[in-house]
């Protein structure tokens, strides 16, 4: 996979553990015996103190292969001060150079892909879109057909909130987005509404109606 990403000219940070590339922490067993993996650390705070003890390597084959590609790897471990415990461990490879001055951003970057890839999943899962595993019922495409529903919906309301102002507006007055959703289930149930718009602008105005106290 990672040799598709060069031939495209797009770089790239994957996990490398152990288990799946063998060849590539023999290299690094070799390399730190001649001390060539290097050690940095940092202090950081997300929700608490934490050390970051990073090591890294530059230019390593990536497998046996003659013709293998050549990466940068890193490893990074959290551990929490209060305790001395350790609250996190992974490691690296990109095409990005790393030296001590790079290390904590392409950690990060590496990082946030998980984390993106879960809220959005905790989203879809307990915000109202009811992504459930039994999507997985169904003998033909049952289970594609709500999944590709639940995710259009999800990019719609997206787009609306960063180009919508009347659609982020009602979200702010509204609260949760799970509350929302069932603010918009209540009224669908009772009243007929012209369009989208129509539905927004009567929450907006309702909305304003119970600030302001106004009920003429």
């Amino acid at each position: 996979m990672s040799q598709s990403f060069v031939d495209h000219q797009v770089n790239f940070i994957f996990v490398a553990l152990p288990s799946s590339h063998p060849a590539l922490y023999e290299w690094l067993s070799y390399l730190e015996d001649n001390d060539n993996v290097y050690a940095h650390q940092e202090r950081g705070r997300t929700g608490g103190e934490y050390q970051l003890q990073y090591r890294y390597t530059n230019g390593i084959p990536l497998r046996k292969e003659q013709l293998a590609l050549v990466v940068n790897w890193c490893e990074v471990t959290v551990i929490r001060e209060s305790d001395g415990q350790q609250h996190y461990h992974n490691a690296f490879v990109t095409l990005h150079p790393i030296d001590d001055g790079t290390i904590a951003d392409i950690v990060t970057a590496a990082r946030a892909r998980w984390k993106s890839e879960n809220e959005n999943h905790n989203v879809l899962k307990t915000k109202g879109y009811h992504l459930e595993h039994n999507f997985g019922h169904g003998h033909h495409h049952l289970a594609m057909t709500l999944l590709t529903l639940n995710v259009l919906a999800f990019l719609f309301h997206t787009v609306l909130h960063v180009v919508d102002a009347a659609y982020e507006q009602i979200r702010q007055q509204r609260g949760t987005r799970k509350g929302f959703f069932q603010n918009i289930q209540t009224l669908t149930k009772y009243l007929l509404f012209d369009s989208w718009q129509h539905l927004i602008d009567f929450m907006l105005d309702e909305a304003t109606l119970t600030t302001t106290g106004n009920t003429s």
